[in-house]
């Protein structure tokens, strides 16, 4: 475990908190900052993995299979379980525990705990994440929406379009000529720290957590219960390696700060939801710690 929180998780916190330290020092505008992580840098790590990526289609296949079935099976568990909670936070405690930060904390873990294939991997999980975030996230803040209007929130971030362009291009043999392709992966490169720093931010412009009980439960949930089941379900159905490793990690990522954005927009709880997605940032550099340093067991 200490070979795991000082080669993996000591990065990731010594460059979130130089983004802590920059917020509590100067005035930063967020929004900027996550524009550029929108529209340049996610876009071109995507862009570059995919298009320098060894992951097969066969891989794919069992990521989706196995991400999708153990937060199916996790979203039943969490059901009953936050039926100790009062009613009004239920829904949202169910957020925060089936959808995870795959973007800016996942990615750059993958690639420290897994290295480039593991990148690879997580950024298929990233894209599948997506999804659920735009469909499901709704869905369980008491909206509706069409299938129309989720497509269309999909269709707006311009990471799928990158990963879809990608796609096409290695399908078909298209090779971007050496200056462009040098170009977007310089961009793809600096996305991690960048993104890294953009959360420490986050994390510093946010107010005190409060550890109450439905807080509590969703940190227990989100960061012991994801990734044990996640392992049990993606071995009965049949993942190994290092698609059952990275599907493992992928369920171990505090709650994504898109759910926060989603309370929110419906005005359910939001300081509550807050507190859950700081708390399980917080407490997952133990929690990773942990995971990560079972991943060699898992194969």
């Amino acid at each position: 475990m200490l070979t795991a929180l000082l080669e993996v998780m000591l990065p990731v916190f010594v460059i979130a908190g130089v983004g802590f330290l920059l917020a509590r020092r100067f005035t930063i505008d967020q929004l900027s900052l996550n524009k550029i992580q929108l529209y340049a840098l996610t876009p071109a790590l995507a862009f570059s993995s995919i298009m320098d990526t060894s992951v097969s289609a066969s891989d794919v296949g069992d990521l989706a299979r196995g991400y999708l079935g153990a937060t199916l099976v996790l979203g039943l568990v969490s059901a009953v379980a936050v039926r100790l909670l009062a009613k009004p936070v239920r829904n949202g405690v169910i957020a925060s525990v089936l959808l995870g930060n795959n973007g800016n904390f996942g990615l750059p873990i993958a690639l420290l705990a897994l290295g480039q294939s593991g990148l690879d991997r997580a950024i298929v999980i990233f894209m599948i994440a997506i999804v659920l975030i735009w469909t499901v996230g709704p869905v369980l803040f008491g909206a509706a929406p069409s299938v129309r209007s989720a497509l269309v929130n999909i269709a707006r971030l311009p990471v799928i379009w990158a990963i879809l362009l990608a796609t096409v291009f290695r399908v078909v043999g298209i090779e971007l000529p050496g200056g462009l392709s040098t170009a977007v992966h310089m961009v793809g490169n600096a996305s991690v720290p960048m993104i890294l720093i953009a959360l420490g931010i986050q994390l510093g412009y946010g107010k005190r957590v409060r550890f109450g009980k439905t807080v509590i439960t969703a940190m227990l949930l989100k960061l012991i219960v994801a990734p044990l089941l996640g392992w049990g379900v993606c071995w009965l159905l049949g993942l190994r390696g290092q698609d059952l490793q990275s599907v493992v990690l992928a369920l171990s990522m505090p709650t994504a700060v898109n759910v926060f954005l989603l309370a929110l927009e419906y005005d359910k709880d939001a300081e509550t939801i807050a507190s859950i997605v700081a708390a399980t940032t917080l407490v997952s550099l133990v929690t990773i710690s942990i995971v990560v340093s079972q991943l060699g067991a898992l194969v």
